[in-house]
């Protein structure tokens, strides 16, 4: 009987343990971030393009960009963003052509950040720290991180979408149709700068940056150099 009564609470003690390791990694596992929405990105070159004419380009153009994140749902380091918006803004000393089959040195690379007005303290912590993560290659030495209102629309149809960050960074897209190639031999000559998915390009009626911080402002109106896609890290 005795011998019983202890195996008993053996078995008792060993599924309590059981139990708390299944809930500690249980508690791991929701600590874990998961974060995702949609992704607008446009450059001072064409992404869509023959390679006569982006090879015209490089060293010419494409040293600017905007990246602009929408966050649908998700977390950074802990921290709740959904719902809120936050743009990237840069410029490189050179073509940022990465993938692009061309050699080129775009360093040193400056950049400017802009927040969602809507978050809070720890929420534009957790922005920025999300934007130098996914965009680390281009980021470089970010020079100013500014809170203003942002708006994006998403059209994954006809590709019409738009991004207003206040009255410093703007993007107005459509589709691509036939009139906007130039030649038989057009095709994504650059991926998108970040890490996204189903991406596609699409043509820029107007975009450009007219802030502070680059020493420079843009405008990259009627070219074929934009991205839109999802994202989900």
């Amino acid at each position: 009987m005795f011998g019983r009564i202890s195996l008993c609470a053996a078995v008792v003690a060993l599924c309590a343990v059981g139990l708390t390791l299944t809930g500690r990694l249980a508690a791991d596992v929701q600590q874990i971030d998961e974060i995702s929405g949609n992704y607008l990105e446009t450059r001072t070159c064409d992404v869509y393009t023959g390679p006569c004419f982006a090879n015209a380009q490089v060293g010419l153009t494409g040293q600017q960009a905007i990246m602009a994140w929408s966050i649908e749902s998700g977390a950074h380091e802990g921290v709740d963003l959904s719902g809120l918006n936050v743009v990237l803004v840069v410029r490189a000393a050179d073509t940022l052509g990465f993938g692009g089959n061309v050699v080129v040195r775009p360093d040193p690379i400056r950049s400017v950040v802009l927040l969602d007005e809507r978050a809070t303290d720890s929420q534009r912590a957790a922005l920025t720290a999300f934007v130098k993560r996914h965009a680390a290659h281009v980021a470089g030495d970010v020079v100013r991180v500014a809170s203003l209102p942002i708006e994006m629309k998403f059209d994954h149809i006809d590709l019409e979408c738009s991004l207003e960050a206040g009255k410093e960074a703007r993007l107005v897209t459509r589709r691509l149709v036939a009139r906007d190639r130039c030649c038989t031999n057009e095709e994504i000559f650059y991926p998108p700068l970040a890490e996204v998915e189903h991406s596609e390009p699409a043509f820029t009626i107007d975009g450009g940056y007219s802030g502070r911080g680059l020493g420079q402002t843009w405008s990259n109106p009627k070219t074929r150099s934009s991205f839109l896609a999802t994202f989900a890290y």
